[in-house]
């Protein structure tokens, strides 16, 4: 048995709520790390992915990505 749509709910107006509380500076800062795990996180699959890479490869392979990820969203 799952949750009931009333606590979905609930917890959805929560979390709303205590993002509005939340100070612009901490949101920004909160990007920043999410943006900087998200970065690890790739660059530990392109490792996998080249595990002949040195750093700067896997740093040029994850520019790519990124570059290649905000061309994609411009065709938006």
């Amino acid at each position: 048995m799952g949750p009931t749509q009333e606590l979905v709910d609930a917890i959805y107006r929560e979390r709303v709520l205590r993002a509005r509380e939340t100070p612009s500076d901490l949101k920004l800062l909160d990007g920043l790390r999410l943006f900087d795990y998200a970065c690890r996180i790739t660059a530990d699959g392109i490792r996998n992915q080249y595990p002949d890479a040195d750093e700067q490869r896997v740093r040029e392979i994850l520019a790519q990505r990124i570059a290649l990820q905000r061309r994609l969203e411009e065709m938006r």
